[in-house]
């Protein structure tokens, strides 16, 4: 891949929200937290929000990190994604 093709749109580093959804589960959210901090370390219980579906059965959760770099967020979601309590990454 030539180095054009390498250049991110994203400008680092910047405040990046991360959506994550899974089923209802009482630790989902420190859960999530855990797995991004392996990444991005000063990533704060403060930084998590969570939301509850409508009918109650899945969790959604928005992490704002300090993202450095396009490698940080692409281990972000690889990380996210492969956990078992996770669905959906946006």
């Amino acid at each position: 891949m030539s180095d054009n093709l390498k250049t991110s749109i994203i400008e680092f580093p910047l405040d990046f929200p991360i959506k994550v959804m899974g089923a209802q589960h009482p630790e989902f959210a420190a859960t999530v937290l855990d797995v991004v901090q392996q990444h991005a370390p000063a990533t704060a219980a403060a930084d998590i929000n969570t939301r509850p579906s409508s009918k109650g059965n899945y969790i959604s959760a928005t992490v704002v990190i300090r993202a450095e770099s396009q490698e940080q967020l692409d281990n972000i979601y690889r990380a996210l994604s492969s956990h078992p309590m996770v669905k959906v990454v946006l």
